[in-house]
């Protein structure tokens, strides 16, 4: 406070203007998945403590990624899988990958 009681705003920069963030890069994959909707992908997941299979295959085309979860579909019978992100190993895919970062870098394709 001043002598007159009266706030003072924190100065931000030498203009006087507040400071902006500096954006930040968020490639993590549901945001790479959904820069490449409606891809055909291959998906390596494992299920650990599983009798039965503890890993499986799933390929088909991706129909939206979220934080914790893909859905993609079989391009031939049109069933859709709901697949949780904590199994996924890894994706594979038969064509370049779309890689747009959200800051403004000009986008670039993954080879």
């Amino acid at each position: 406070m001043g002598q007159t009681g009266a706030i003072i705003p924190p100065q931000g920069t030498p203009g006087g203007g507040a400071f902006q963030p500096i954006p930040r890069e968020e490639s993590y994959v549901e945001n790479i998945l959904r820069m490449n909707l409606g891809k055909v992908g291959t998906f390596y997941m494992t299920y650990e403590n599983n009798s039965e299979w503890n890993a499986k295959i799933f390929k088909g085309v991706i129909e939206a990624a979220g934080r914790d979860h893909i859905i993609i579909s079989d391009p031939v019978t049109g069933k859709r899988f709901l697949l949780l992100m904590l199994n996924l190993d890894y994706i594979t895919f038969d064509e370049p990958l779309n890689y747009n970062l959200p800051f403004g870098s000009g986008g670039t394709r993954a080879r």
